[in-house]
């Protein structure tokens, strides 16, 4: 049984979208002007290496501080040596990212997070972390497929390593083929799974977060609006 819930045409789409459940906005139909999130939610961003997680935190930035973990892998490489391979350090690396990560999500505020999608160790963490304060995950996938991450890679100059890829690319399967079949039980950490494939990826709606105190929002996107 497959459980996407994919936008009907019939129904128009709210302006700003409050994404509850799976949202599934991939194809070329159309897309909500904006994502709105609730106050001093975490919202992941999830795709292969060479996807587009980059371009799409950098056009969501004004909204959230990012958490990336190329700052941190960068911020390593600028204090060892030259001739040290990064897979020496990468372990360190590693650490410092989800301390970073996990300080950043517990002090409060809202949060955009750049990630592989195949951890979902980390989300379950991320999420007893905020669930016990009050606050929600949501998770925003880049189903682009294989073949066009690869390509995103060649573009930047910039390879995964292919054990490395591959992982992703099993991990990120295996998350959209348990969406399909489970729908929201897939990923129960997430208040929200939110689906872009390479069409709607280039058409990327705002993203932002009700300000705190804001009350809820009654009128959210559920599986009576959109029908598969």
């Amino acid at each position: 049984m497959r459980h996407n819930l994919i936008p009907d045409p019939r129904v128009p789409l709210p302006s700003d979208l409050h994404p509850r459940g799976v949202v599934d906005l991939r194809g070329t139909g159309p897309l909500p002007a904006a994502l709105r999130y609730p106050p001093g939610a975490v919202v992941v961003v999830s795709g292969l290496p060479g996807s587009g997680k980059s371009t799409a935190l950098h056009h969501w930035a004004d909204a959230a501080p990012v958490i990336d973990p190329r700052t941190t892998h960068l911020a390593c490489e600028a204090v060892m040596p030259d001739w040290l391979p990064y897979a020496v350090y990468r372990p360190w690396s590693r650490l410092r990212h989800f301390r970073r990560l996990h300080i950043a999500a517990r002090d409060g505020g809202h949060l955009l997070v750049h990630d592989c999608g195949s951890r979902s160790w980390l989300r379950r963490h991320l999420a007893r972390l905020l669930r016990a304060r009050g606050r929600e995950l949501h998770l925003i996938v880049l189903d682009v497929g294989t073949t066009e991450a690869l390509a995103g890679q060649r573009a930047r100059g910039r390879w995964a390593p292919p054990r490395t890829f591959t992982r992703h690319d099993r991990g990120l399967a295996h998350l959209l083929r348990t969406l399909d079949d489970l729908g929201p039980a897939a990923a129960p950490e997430a208040a929200s799974v939110t689906l872009f494939d390479r069409s709607s990826r280039g058409r990327l709606p705002r993203l932002a977060f009700e300000p705190f105190g804001t009350p809820d929002v009654p009128s959210r996107l559920s599986e009576s609006d959109l029908h598969s």
